[in-house]
């Protein structure tokens, strides 16, 4: 059986907001694994559990460039928050954006091949990337980017530098920024409940599931539990029927309509998002150098 470090319960508490104990009973239980145990925690506390779970856990930002009907959305990873606001860095990450948005690059290598100079570095933005990782002394990458051209009007929000979205519409230029805003406080994975991936419906109703059958309830009771879940998930997580922030009495959906806009797309970038951060055990290390100087005595 896999041993349950201190170090693992605290970054499922971390993820979770549950309690200590409780953490760790649950990933003895999945002997370790931890999405399992977040799963567990979610089955026995309910939605609490998954509070934290969106959690960024590296640090970066978030930058756009848009022009006439083309624009793009990158981001841009580092070590720690100090360097998001480094002169040099910012410029980089804004450079990407426009790179990607002028250029259509067909992926980061490509993106980091494009011509660029910066800070006495160059000719190309990786070589920039590679010469400010050797001047500020931290790794920096290019992690992920979307471009949009053509086919429809470009919004842009950036919330900080931390979540950036992208939005594709035809229509009213004020609904699509409100729309922007939208999707970065509500965090929607899809336009329609139809678009949801079938791999999230399948955990919920999984989660659903086992709650189901703690509650006891006959089995067609049950049935319904689980379908109610999943069907309240689904609004819950798609654009288009989550009610609008500005105005909780109209969903998404209708304010668009009323506005004469039409939104075809969107993208939602978190800096940092599914990226496991290294959490260093302090004492760990400093025991380890000790006994390294003891054994070299």
């Amino acid at each position: 059986m896999a041993a349950i470090t201190a170090s693992m319960v605290a970054e499922l508490r971390a993820k979770t907001d549950a309690p200590m104990m409780e953490c760790k009973k649950a990933l003895t239980e999945a002997e370790g694994d931890m999405a399992k145990a977040e799963e567990l925690l979610r089955v026995k506390l309910g939605t609490k559990a998954g509070k934290a779970a969106s959690r960024v856990t590296a640090e970066g930002v978030v930058t756009s460039f848009v022009s006439g009907t083309t624009g793009a959305m990158i981001e841009v990873n580092c070590e720690t928050d100090f360097v998001t606001k480094n002169d040099s860095f910012l410029a980089l990450a804004n450079a990407a954006a426009k790179l990607v948005a002028e250029h259509n690059p067909a992926d980061i290598a490509a993106l980091g091949a494009l011509p660029y100079s910066q800070d006495g570095f160059g000719p190309t933005l990786e070589e920039v990337r590679k010469g400010l990782i050797g001047k500020i002394g931290e790794n920096m990458s290019f992690r992920r980017f979307k471009r949009a051209a053509g086919a429809a009007k470009i919004a842009t929000y950036l919330h900080g530098t931390r979540i950036g979205v992208l939005v594709e519409y035809e229509g009213d230029e004020v609904a699509a920024k409100d729309v922007a805003m939208h999707v970065a406080a509500m965090k929607p994975v899809s336009l329609t409940s139809a678009e949801v991936p079938a791999e999230l419906i399948e955990k919920e109703r999984s989660v659903a599931a086992a709650k189901a059958a703690e509650s006891g309830k006959p089995a067609d009771i049950a049935t319904k539990m689980v379908e109610g879940s999943v069907q309240k998930y689904l609004k819950e997580v798609s654009l288009f029927n989550q009610s609008f922030v500005k105005n909780d009495k109209q969903t998404v959906e209708q304010m668009l309509k009323a506005a004469g806009t039409t939104v075809k797309a969107f993208t939602l970038y978190v800096v940092g998002e599914g990226i496991e951060k290294k959490v260093d055990d302090f004492a760990a290390e400093v025991a380890a150098q000790v006994a390294a100087a003891q054994g070299a005595a």
